[in-house]
């Protein structure tokens, strides 16, 4: 056990505990508890924004895919940034102007209907669940090498942990979690991407040239293809990254924790400024831990590379660094899961609880009460399904959720606010076929499937590619069209022309 990142733990745990209980004398109302009474700043919300989406697959996932697979590993970083342009220029404003809570509010302004509410919960539990899987991972593999803790007991420490924030301090708690934690994953990464270029005599020329040497990839490993052999399934992966951070739902809620569109927009583009200049100096880790840790280290600790950084850290500054970095990603997964079971809790209380099974009559100390029970089920659940992919890169498990999101929830996003014919039976159907054709499709996928003993289970893939979204997102596209014009529905008009006013000016009444 090392000590000092021991104590380093105790101490995040027991900074975010005391945020947690101020947090919790605050949060008396449902506002409170899923949005924080739309009380932060532009700046606030950018760098919880940030704290959400810099995750355990940013940290340690990119960096291990990095060291392992070379340019491929930076895919991930080019999608998750390019990503927010989406976010900024389609979904940030309209959201926030039609939404209150969650996702479903956003689309039940145009559809008032107990179905749409329904499946959009669907939804959200689906994905924030996968997406959790991923941070648990990481959460396991790390406690295991640092502690020496076994990965199932690590996982259910972190998954209790997670529970208490959101039970007791709700979005308030939620959000200064990651703010901090954002901030010290920031530090950390620049004072690691510092000493790795002085290793290199502050030329990225050099670095460069030195990896064409460094790992067993020779100078392919500067090269794509090292992983992503199809360019089909690179195609796919690259599709899911970029469309699917507009549909994650703990994205999205944070748009509701700001005061008006416009802070909406603030809260974008300074995320998009954080998030730009961390994922450039996943380079640094990711070289950095190819050259001075080596390929065969890295595997040995973790087989998909999650523990390359922290290594790194403790190649280039000792016990010192090494734990301070761990603590950092420490805090990074409880700050993400965090948010993750806040979305699902959120759309289960409010969408689900609220509206379908007390119509709209449950009172704020009832769905206060649903939202608790509810984040105990979402920790339980993913807790349960990690337990399973404990060899899984956490980058490559969290695009997989991207996938998801960008098949089941962006095209009603984008059709909600920007067809005027949208009907309900394309909602609903967009929905369901974007969210099943993915699951279907990873379920039947090279990551569940392999003759190797690399996947979970030992057979052939009836799916060739190991991202389903070339496939899944066209499908969400497509069984929303076809839901629609096959309809005998038809579309509100008045109705659609309140939904574009009030979309792009947050004009509440509008005439």
């Amino acid at each position: 056990m090392n000590t000092l990142a021991f104590i380093l733990f105790l101490v995040i745990v027991g900074l975010t505990l005391i945020i947690t209980y101020f947090a919790s004398r605050r949060t008396k109302t449902t506002a409170d508890f899923y949005t924080a009474d739309s009380s932060l700043t532009g700046a606030q919300n950018g760098w919880a924004i940030a704290g959400d989406y810099m995750s355990a697959a940013s940290f340690l996932g990119i960096a291990g895919m990095v060291a392992l697979s070379g340019f491929d590993g930076f895919f991930y970083s080019i999608g998750f940034l390019v990503a927010y342009l989406v976010v900024l220029y389609i979904v940030a404003e309209p959201l926030r102007n039609l939404g209150k809570f969650t996702l479903a509010d956003m689309i039940a302004a145009r559809f008032n209907e107990k179905k749409i509410r329904g499946v959009a919960a669907l939804n959200t539990i689906s994905i924030s669940t996968f997406y959790m899987i991923a941070q648990l991972v990481g959460a396991g593999a790390l406690i295991k090498l640092l502690l020496g803790i076994d990965y199932i007991w690590s996982v259910t420490i972190v998954g209790i942990l997670m529970t208490v924030y959101v039970v007791f301090g709700g979005m308030t708690a939620t959000s200064w979690v990651q703010i901090i934690k954002a901030g010290l994953l920031m530090a950390g990464t620049f004072i690691i991407s510092l000493i790795v270029l002085a290793k290199f005599d502050w030329s990225l020329l050099e670095m460069f040239r030195q990896m064409k040497t460094a790992t067993p990839l020779g100078a392919e490993f500067l090269n794509p293809g090292n992983k992503f052999k199809d360019p089909l399934d690179n195609l796919s992966l690259n599709l899911a990254l970029v469309l699917g951070t507009a549909g994650l739902p703990h994205i999205l809620i944070r748009f509701f924790t700001v005061k008006d569109a416009i802070t909406a927009r603030k809260s974008v583009i300074h995320a998009t400024w954080i998030i730009g200049i961390f994922y450039i100096m996943t380079i640094f880790l990711g070289f950095g831990a190819a050259a001075f840790v080596g390929y065969d280290e890295i595997v040995a600790a973790n087989a998909a590379g999650n523990m390359a950084a922290p290594l790194l850290a403790k190649a280039l500054g000792g016990d010192i660094l090494f734990a301070f970095v761990s603590a950092v990603a420490f805090a990074t997964i409880l700050a993400v899961v965090a948010g993750l079971v806040l979305s699902a809790a959120s759309a289960f209380a409010h969408d689900f609880y609220g509206h379908i099974i007390r119509k709209g009559k449950a009172t704020d100390k009832e769905q206060m009460k649903a939202a608790r029970w509810a984040s105990i089920g979402v920790s339980v659940l993913s807790i349960l399904l990690a337990l399973f992919a404990q060899n899984m890169n956490v980058a490559f498990l969290v695009s997989l959720a991207f996938a998801v999101a960008a098949s089941a929830n962006l095209p009603i996003i984008v059709f909600t606010v920007f067809w005027k014919r949208f009907n309900t039976t394309g909602a609903i159907t967009g929905m369901l076929v974007g969210l099943f054709s993915s699951l279907i499709l990873v379920a039947i996928s090279p990551n569940v499937w392999a003759t190797d003993g690399s996947a979970i289970f030992n057979g052939e893939a009836l799916f060739p590619l190991t991202n389903p979204g070339i496939i899944s997102i066209p499908l969400g596209f497509l069984a929303s069209i076809v839901g629609t014009l096959v309809s005998s529905r038809k579309a509100d008009a008045k109705k659609y022309d309140e939904i574009v006013v009030k979309a792009h000016t947050g004009l509440k009444d509008p005439v």
